[in-house]
């Protein structure tokens, strides 16, 4: 059976006489307690089942608090970004798919060859190409992840191949993740697709460390961090964020958004 507090003790404890405000009570109480902390341990060895729902009940409760916090920050953010979205560099020597002039949509893709997850983002990718066909433009940028072992490679050789042929460079892009798992054979399974391909090998490997692979790599890595994007696969679809492998409706539901607002016309 629980135990009733009995006021009348707990305000002589306190030194009260009269009637006290809730906040007031509150503090004179931890006075009290930071004082003779030997109260609340003796308490808890009496009342342990009391104190372990109570700390559970204050968890829960924190946890939906932040919850609900993250919420209204993450809508704030998003709103704030509708009005003054991202605004990533396309470069020459970006690699366009899909309408490279008068696309209305705009789909930049910070990925890692070797994530897993980066698979599930082609797929999305491949499905909103097909989708918004003739409306859309796809740049894909690098990304890669330090404990994938042959992400950094992997960005490498699609780079050095883009120097030679930016067509067989998308081929390249495509062959990966339609066989990620390959990847574990490293530079055997690349230079297969690069001789399936019918690029000089000898070349792509004398690129690989050449400044105009390694400072695309680099400029993409730089971009990804100043837009906050930590994990992969990461979006900016017309200067909104999507961080994660979401499925395509919501990059639909963004679209959808947009000309809601009137920042886009199909």
């Amino acid at each position: 059976m629980r135990k009733v507090v009995n006021l009348s003790l707990l305000f002589a404890l306190l030194g009260l006489t009269g009637c006290i405000s809730e906040s007031d009570l509150k503090t004179k109480l931890e006075n009290v307690i930071e004082k003779n902390p030997e109260i609340v341990t003796k308490s808890i060895e009496k009342n342990p089942v009391l104190y372990v729902e109570a700390f559970q009940k204050a968890v829960k409760n924190a946890q939906e608090e932040i919850k609900v916090k993250r919420e209204q920050e993450e809508k704030q953010k998003l709103e704030e970004l509708y009005d003054k979205p991202l605004q990533p560099v396309i470069t020459k020597d970006d690699i366009v798919r899909g309408n490279k002039e008068n696309a209305a949509i705009t789909l930049i893709e910070y990925s890692d060859f070797e994530c897993p997850f980066c698979t599930r983002g082609y797929n999305t990718v491949m499905d909103l190409l097909k989708k918004y066909d003739g409306k859309i433009r796809f740049v894909y940028k690098h990304l890669p992840l330090s404990f994938h072992q042959s992400a950094m490679l992997t960005a490498k050789y699609y780079e050095a191949a883009r120097l030679q042929s930016p067509e067989k460079a998308i081929k390249f892009h495509d062959e990966v993740f339609n066989d990620q798992k390959k990847l574990k054979n490293g530079e055997q399974f690349l230079n297969s697709i690069v001789k399936n391909l019918g690029l000089d090998l000898a070349k792509i490997k004398k690129d690989l460390d050449s400044p105009a692979v390694i400072n695309k790599i680099k400029s993409d890595m730089e971009e990804a961090e100043k837009f906050g994007f930590q994990g992969t696969p990461g979006f900016i679809i017309n200067g909104i964020p999507v961080k994660g492998a979401y499925p395509v409706k919501e990059f639909e539901d963004i679209v959808e958004e947009l000309k809601k607002r009137g920042k886009l016309t199909l």
